[in-house]
């Protein structure tokens, strides 16, 4: 099966689902990643443009994955992009790679970039009504990403309500930090969201509410078959 992570900017795809990556490829699909603002001019610390793409292409390496879109949409600024944009780019990466699931952000996450790269993705997974293609959507599914989807301020939004756990176990959780370790700055000390013990925890929860030991959760928003 093809599997595409549709995410705003380099090491959320890590973080939301890099464990899961890691296992779908050991399983023999492939998992192609499209990154909206690879470039993240905006961001803080940010590395030089060359080392920044050494670092995605060495953290995906990392987890297995051959192929990544990288867009070069403004960091922080998804809202002033006209949303066709946003649609168009995510519809000829499904395309390109026959996505047949999709994994991408929640829409109540607190940062705007998520917000639209959710939005934009929901559209763009409705291609199928508007041309003939030659593989089948199947699956929409978003992913949490930790320091962002439970910062869901905004009472009227619906939270991130997760009905479908991955088994990964704890050497995939292990090469999920080896990934993220790949990006400068990106794994934080304790408490942060995005600490060691905080991803490793969020696992083990994630594994303790499905019976499993460590999982990723997600929410599967649209599915057309079992």
């Amino acid at each position: 099966m093809n599997y595409l992570i549709v995410v705003a900017h380099p090491d959320d795809e890590v973080l939301g689902a890099g464990a899961t990556i890691c296992k779908l490829i050991e399983e023999g699909n492939v998992v192609n990643v499209c990154i909206l603002s690879s470039q993240v001019v905006a961001r803080k610390g940010r590395p030089s443009l060359e080392k920044l793409n050494q670092d995605i292409d060495r953290s995906l390496n990392i987890l297995g994955v051959k192929n990544v879109i990288k867009g070069t949409f403004p960091n922080i600024q998804f809202n002033i992009v006209p949303h066709l944009e946003l649609v168009q780019f995510i519809e000829d990466s499904i395309i390109k790679t026959k996505a047949e699931t999709i994994f991408t952000h929640h829409p109540a996450d607190l940062n705007n970039d998520h917000y639209h790269t959710s939005i934009a993705c929901q559209a763009a997974t409705r291609l199928f009504q508007r041309r003939t293609l030659d593989f089948t959507i199947k699956e929409l599914l978003f992913m949490e990403i930790p320091s962002s989807t439970e910062w869901r301020l905004n009472s009227s939004l619906n939270q991130f309500n997760p009905n479908t756990f991955v088994l990964v176990g704890k050497e995939r959780i292990d090469k999920k930090f080896e990934a993220l370790a790949a990006y400068e700055d990106v794994i934080r000390d304790y408490p942060h969201p995005r600490s060691k013990e905080a991803i490793k925890g969020l696992a083990l929860y994630r594994g303790g509410q499905s019976g499993m030991v460590y999982a990723e959760a997600f929410e599967s928003v649209f599915r057309r078959e079992l």
